[in-house]
């Protein structure tokens, strides 16, 4: 349990590894405990917060950051210096790569995968109008490429494809591509077929 700051308040399942340099849980004034489940992998430098539940198979690469209010399925690999800044729920076998940020209030479904860098945001004016948060929302087998933005409320529906670099500032219909800034629907093309295989 290396990596453990205060193992009274942490849950960890069976063969979990936690490197030195990682903290689980910071040290914050929620009280509520951090679940992680069986097999866990993380790495130096990734902060887990509390009141955070995450289940079996999770991996982190280095750096990578989970903040409170945060539920995580089965089997997800959470990447080098990514963010999760809390109140948002990952799917089961869902893989977000380096750098990714995932803002607050947002809903990632099943089998999905973030590219390097990709954008997630949840205000619609940052430090102009006080508006309600609201993330995206990316369903099962979603993929966004590299370096993508996906603006606030919008709903990237299931089996999509946006390509790396696209900017999404409105809802993608399911089994659609998205390309280019602002984003453009497309018909997937077949060949790419509507579900990712990330395992």
């Amino acid at each position: 349990m290396t990596g453990v700051r205060d193992s009274a308040s942490v849950t960890l399942g069976e063969n979990c590894r936690i490197d030195d340099g990682a903290t689980v849980p910071a040290e914050t004034e929620h009280s509520s405990p951090t679940v992680i489940g069986d097999g866990a992998r993380i790495r130096s430098g990734t902060v887990i917060y509390p009141s955070v539940e995450i289940g079996s198979g999770f991996t982190t690469g280095h750096d990578a950051l989970v903040r409170e209010d945060t539920w995580i399925g089965d089997d997800v690999l959470v990447g080098t210096k990514t963010v999760i800044d809390g109140a948002t729920t990952v799917g089961d076998r869902t893989s977000l790569q380096t750098g990714v940020y995932v803002p607050r209030e947002t809903s990632i479904g099943d089998d999905v995968f973030v590219g390097p860098h990709a954008v997630l945001t949840n205000d619609p004016y940052p430090a102009r109008l006080d508006r309600d948060l609201v993330g995206p929302e990316l369903r099962d087998h979603v993929t966004v490429g590299a370096n993508a933005t996906v603006l606030p409320g919008v709903t990237v529906g299931s089996g999509s494809f946006v390509a790396a670099g696209a900017v999404v500032t409105e809802d993608v219909p399911e089994r659609t591509l998205a390309v280019g800034s602002p984003a453009s629907h497309r018909p997937l093309p077949p060949e790419v077929g509507p579900e990712n295989q990330l395992l």
